[in-house]
């Protein structure tokens, strides 16, 4: 139980690569507060953290909203306690629909930069004084091997995601001088509900452009999440780790 005795946040955490991180990150013994809109979602993966023994408190909430942010990490504090790991997780493409630029329009890239960066730096904001003042905390987002290799019809999601990475290391600078660590974990094709709707002949596509021949699982996103939340690593900072199968090599 390397993390008794802490508190964990994962955004987005209704499903997929959430999910899993909010089990993997209770069953090394954080108790968990859950972000997400989705509040059937919620409840499952409540259930999944309570049957690791830990605290589980979910709370619904659109990270497009700024104030419900605030008022969400307040509730978490009040309930939990102070906050020692928080996963960036949520994210995605446009909820309204994604289209290729330069036909996607303002708004499409708004929602798109909002969701996946604005709202980082907005639920960081909220933790960062109270893990300066204990000198300690761990700070863990979800990019995308699209930061990397780019993705034909995601021009706002790929540049979303690369200022993730842009994000991570500068503000690994401004608190390492406090024991704060700020990573990030890069997936490539995931098997999540995001994946399942895609038609199969697309993702025949995606699959045989992977070198391993497969998706990747949720739980192995989470793996790597819950290694930069770890003691074990408290000298690693600013770093990404692409989990990809290799998928970016070529």
């Amino acid at each position: 139980m390397i993390l008794k005795n802490h508190v964990a946040v994962v955004t987005g955490a209704a499903s997929g690569i959430g999910q899993a991180t909010a089990v993997r990150l209770a069953q090394d013994g954080a108790d968990i507060a859950i972000l997400d809109r989705n509040g059937d979602g919620l409840a499952a993966t409540k259930s999944l953290v309570e049957e690791t023994g830990q605290k589980c408190l979910p709370v619904q909430v659109d990270l497009l909203e700024r104030a419900s942010i605030t008022a969400a990490f307040a509730e978490i504090e009040q309930v939990l306690g102070p906050v020692d790991i928080l996963h960036n997780n949520a994210g995605g493409p446009a909820r309204s629909g994604n289209k290729p630029f330069p036909k996607a329009p303002a708004e499409q890239w708004d929602e798109v930069l909002v969701l996946n960066l604005r709202s980082v730096a907005d639920c960081t904001r909220e933790v960062i004084s109270g893990m300066k003042e204990r000198r300690r905390g761990r700070i863990i987002t979800t990019a995308s091997e699209q930061a990397f290799k780019g993705g034909a019809g995601f021009t706002d999601y790929s540049a979303a995601k690369a200022g993730v990475l842009g994000f991570t290391r500068s503000l690994a600078l401004e608190l390492a001088p406090f024991g704060v660590t700020v990573n990030a974990v890069c997936p490539g094709a995931i098997k999540t509900g995001l994946t399942n709707a895609m038609p199969d002949e697309y993702m025949e596509r995606v699959v045989a452009s992977i070198p391993m021949g497969r998706l990747g699982e949720p739980e192995e996103i989470a793996h790597a999440v819950a290694f930069f939340a770890s003691p074990g690593a408290s000298y690693v900072t600013g770093s990404y780790l692409l989990v990809a199968g290799a998928r970016t090599l070529h």
